[in-house]
């Protein structure tokens, strides 16, 4: 996988020459092949992540030098990213680890807050400080998911944030208009966090139906509606994206 830019990988002419795209928590899995995705169609790309070491790794495989390392929970240093940027951007792209499960005799109040403040104050942080630096008709893509459709041991808070996320964007979507938020409703998605996961008494998704998708899938789902070409469905100010 090189960063050369040139035909994209759909044998058209790149789309996104002259575009900057920022992937924060770019350093693996769907982040790293969003930034792949857009380097291939001419993008200048940042990334971040908080293990300086991945972020490194990731930056030699995208081929860009252009990344920053923190935790994105810290707000005052997600604001001085931003504000740090050295000129506008015009797609922004968040995705992070895997969801907490956990039921509820078992549950860690400190894991919640953590992932309660990943999944709504980044995305708070990202709406407030990102589009700060974007030019008009950019885009702003999230990540959420499927589980908040059926109950099941060890999904409460899975199920509360699934339900919540498309509520908030939408919102943010017609406060920060024509700017555009969009998300993406992903189920399993195979990386290296997966296999773990996949072991948990509570992530037991195995009914007649399921399909897993690749890393890969979530940055095309995305060009459908979202970061690469034509803002959204050119109709709603936000949409969520089923992968």
């Amino acid at each position: 996988m090189t960063g050369e830019t040139g035909a994209s990988d759909t044998g058209h002419q790149p789309d996104l020459l002259g575009q900057t795209v920022v992937v924060i928590s770019g350093s693996s899995g769907i982040g790293l092949e969003t930034a792949h995705l857009a380097r291939v169609n001419g993008a200048e790309v940042i990334l971040a992540a908080r293990s300086p070491a991945r972020l490194k790794l990731a930056a030699d495989e995208v081929d860009t030098s252009r990344t920053e390392a923190f935790d994105v929970t810290d707000r005052t240093r997600f604001e001085q990213f931003f504000g740090d940027l050295p000129g506008p951007v015009d797609h922004v792209m968040v995705t992070g680890g895997g969801p907490y499960y956990s039921a509820l005799a078992d549950m860690d109040f400190d894991e919640v807050r953590r992932d309660i403040t990943h999944r709504v104050l980044v995305t708070l942080a990202v709406a407030r400080y990102g589009t700060a630096r974007m030019r008009q008709r950019g885009t702003l893509l999230f990540m959420g998911g499927t589980g908040g459709g059926y109950a099941g041991l060890g999904l409460s808070l899975l199920s509360a944030m699934t339900a919540a996320l498309p509520a908030l964007i939408a919102n943010l979507a017609l406060e920060l208009a024509p700017i555009r938020a969009n998300l993406i409703a992903a189920g399993f998605v195979d990386t290296r966090l997966w296999p773990e996961r996949l072991r948990q008494p509570a992530r037991r998704h195995d009914r007649p139906g399921a399909r897993c998708a690749v890393p890969s899938g979530a940055p095309r789902a995305g060009r459908r509606g979202a970061i690469p070409y034509r803002h959204g469905n050119g109709r709603d100010p936000a949409c969520a994206l089923p992968l």
